[in-house]
């Protein structure tokens, strides 16, 4: 991937940061700056770690995978892509509530989920994995702290657009990544 490819799936993966941070700037009046950091530094920490596991992983089966490479990014994001776009119209719990030390690293955790299988791909396409996580961790930091801060003026853009627009995003890089080109 090249590095607007990566600044582009950066993005994308900050999409779970944003509204998560979203709703709790909605939330919150009081120690704002404390929660937004705190939120921004766990995503960003989380999202920038997490595809180094599966980075790395990805090395012990290489040979496996090496000849459907294209295929298995092609699938994952495609995947990913198509998962956004049905979670933005399923049912979700409002107004997560909770700034505990377990509760702002299962936050972080389930974030980071999808950065997790998009170390795979940056395995196969050949990319920096130091590049590649410091992007999509600093992506992640300040997604995370324009969703906290934009809460109060955005409240009225629904949850369900920046799901859409995140899986739309994925599945353009699932098209990209296609072993046989159709678009790209």
């Amino acid at each position: 991937m090249n590095l607007i490819e990566i600044v582009i799936l950066s993005v994308a993966l900050g999409m779970d940061c944003l509204v998560v941070s979203f709703s709790q700037g909605l939330i919150y009046n009081t120690g704002r700056l404390k929660i937004a950091l705190t939120l921004a530094v766990t995503m960003g920490l989380f999202q920038g770690i997490m595809p180094v596991f599966s980075y790395f992983f990805t090395d012990f089966v290489n040979d496996l995978i090496q000849p459907y490479a294209k295929i298995v990014v092609f699938v994952i994001f495609m995947f990913l892509g198509l998962r956004f776009i049905i979670e933005a119209f399923q049912k979700r719990e409002e107004n997560i509530c909770c700034l505990h030390l377990k509760c702002v690293l299962g936050l972080g955790v389930a974030t980071s989920i999808d950065a997790l299988a998009s170390g795979i791909n940056l395995n196969l396409t050949n990319s920096s994995i130091l590049l590649s996580s410091i992007i999509i961790g600093i992506v992640s930091f300040i997604m995370s702290l324009f969703g906290f801060y934009s809460a109060k003026v955005l409240k009225h853009v629904p949850e369900k657009f920046l799901f859409i627009l995140g899986g739309i995003i994925l599945i353009v890089l699932a098209f990209k990544a296609c072993p046989v080109r159709l678009f790209f």
